[in-house]
């Protein structure tokens, strides 16, 4: 190991705040420990540990980690009509927030305006509802673009909702290469585990791949996809399956993008992953260690990378909502506490943490704020962020790294030898194996072998109601009319021109040279809703029904 590389950062120790510079008894820290002698230490820490910041990134992406920059504070936002959401915003970013986080109502998750038969009943209710670039403008009123980084946890319509966000920026004069964010736009894992489609898998690659190609010229700070595990893990699959498929899809997509001819050191720059973080403490520590390591030896071994930032695993990471439960809810401030803290430790570089009393409704302000607390407390009070990757180095942390990739390594081999991660999907194998593990966990806790305090042990007959978030029923009533007006006022023969142009390139052959994200773009300019564009696709590509692989 070079001297360069053993070297600690430079800094100016009396700018770092009392808590990154030394115990509360005094004892000075140092920004990262390794073994007294790295020239001499084992090969095992040479190649598969090394320095934070530095291949195969196993003990963080960047050198100082925290003391140079403390993750991004993200908390997911959104519910009403996009005025009772910017409100939210505004709120949470008056009291630390760091970046923005946005949640969607079904019907727009569904590509559906709110006005559409099958949005009734839904508008506003799990998120907020954004069906056009007017509702676009009005979520993000006040709102910088170009000084603010903005999460969009959408996917089947993600081609919409991005364009409607740079048309925004347009009418800003902020050009879409400033604006600077993370799109979700995971297909993969919708087919997997969250059943949010629109058209088939191949389809929606092919709109992905067409993102991908416009984002990488146009958009350099935008994550085009944030390959998820968390709704993977959601819904029931175990950590090692997590990281597994999580990586498996990566694979998938960064196969995607070379297919459209974009070089890999290039477009993988801007893939990031999004995990869960469940109350196993130090499975979850692993689990993001060894997911660095993994993809920094995909990127390397399998794609020919030779650009350390398109081999750095860029990781968001959300304490598991599944692990919320009803029963005794101001007990779950513990567990996502305990999540947030083995997230830290793992290394993430964003974080979410969920509110106690989402088992019931959508967050109060009260209870988001306590959870934005709980990151605070953990960045300002603990400690922990002094020092780069501190359970480095200890037997248990490598020994279980080491056992939670051997065994992710197996799963994705058996992906490889069924075709891929897409023809897997196509199969139904890794929707199988969820299900499965998924029914083993849910009998461990029905049987009280795995305990849930307050569910199967330690429970209490009575029960204290805690306030919730009621959403008003006018949102829905407001979002109609809205997407009305909208339709109204446009000129609508220019907007039936955007949309034929984009049914035009849908329907041709993929290779013909026309791209789906600049007509969704154009069409988006000329005030096409969101349920148009969507109709678009599935006119083309038709509806896609779940074969419900069991």
């Amino acid at each position: 190991m070079s001297d360069s590389a053993r070297k600690p950062p430079v800094e100016d120790d009396q700018k770092l705040p009392l808590t990154l510079r030394q115990t509360q008894s005094g004892i000075k820290l140092e920004p990262v420990y390794r073994p007294p002698d790295p020239d001499a230490a084992t090969s095992t820490y040479r190649d598969d540990l090394g320095d934070p910041g530095a291949f195969p990134f196993t003990r963080g992406p960047h050198a100082s980690m925290y003391r140079g920059k403390p993750w991004t504070m993200r908390m997911f936002s959104g519910f009403g009509t996009p005025e009772d959401t910017n409100h939210r915003f505004k709120f949470l970013l008056a009291h630390g927030q760091t970046g923005l986080s946005t949640a969607f109502d079904m019907p727009t998750l569904m590509g559906f305006d709110p006005d559409d038969a099958q949005a009734r009943g839904e508008v506003g209710r799990e998120g907020v509802s954004v069906a056009s670039v007017a509702d676009m403008e009005r979520l993000f009123d006040g709102i910088a673009l170009d000084q603010v980084t903005t999460s969009m946890t959408i996917n089947a319509p993600a081609v919409a909702l991005l364009a409607f966000y740079v048309v925004v920026a347009e009418r800003r004069g902020i050009a879409p290469e400033a604006l600077g964010g993370t799109l979700q736009n995971d297909m993969l894992k919708e087919f997997i585990a969250q059943k949010e489609w629109i058209c088939g898998v191949r389809p929606h690659l092919r709109i992905v791949r067409d993102m991908l190609v416009y984002c990488t010229a146009r958009m350099p700070r935008w994550n085009t996809i944030s390959v998820s595990g968390y709704h993977i893990r959601e819904a029931g699959a175990t950590a090692v399956q997590e990281l597994a498929f999580t990586l498996a899809d990566g694979i998938a997509y960064v196969e995607l993008g070379r297919a459209a001819g974009l070089d890999v050191d290039t477009f993988a720059q801007r893939l990031s992953f999004f995990w869960d973080v469940h109350s196993d403490f130090f499975e979850e520590v692993a689990k993001l260690r060894a997911a660095r390591r993994m993809w920094a030896h995909i990127m390397r071994d399998r794609f020919g990378s030779k650009s350390p930032r398109a081999q750095m695993l860029r990781a968001h990471a959300q304490t598991a909502g599944v692990s919320l439960v009803a029963q005794q809810p101001l007990n779950n401030v513990v567990r996502t506490t305990l999540q947030a803290l083995a997230a830290v430790l793992g290394g993430t570089q964003s974080l979410h943490t969920n509110s106690y009393d989402e088992t019931f409704a959508l967050p109060t302000e009260e209870a988001a704020t306590l959870a934005l607390r709980t990151q605070q407390i953990v960045a300002e009070e603990s400690g922990v962020p002094a020092v780069a990757d501190p359970l480095g180095g200890s037997y248990f942390v490598e020994s279980l790294t080491d056992r939670m990739q051997a065994e992710a390594t197996k799963l994705i081999e058996t992906i490889d030898g069924l075709g891929g991660m897409v023809r897997a999907v196509e199969l139904g194998w890794p929707q199988r194996e969820i299900a499965e593990a998924a029914y083993r966990t849910q009998r461990q806790i029905d049987t009280g072998e795995r305990p849930v305090v307050g569910v199967n042990r330690h429970a209490t007959a009575t029960t204290h109601p805690i306030p919730t978030l009621k959403i008003d029923m006018a949102a829905e009533r407001e979002q109609r009319e809205s997407v009305a007006a909208v339709r109204a006022r446009r000129d609508d023969a220019a907007c039936r021109a955007a949309l034929d142009r984009l049914r035009r390139t849908c329907a041709a052959d993929e290779n013909a040279g026309g791209n789906i994200m600049e007509d969704v773009l154009e069409a988006a300019r000329r005030d096409a809703t969101l349920g148009e564009i969507c109709r678009v696709f599935r006119d083309v590509f038709g509806e896609y029904r779940d074969p419900a692989h069991v």
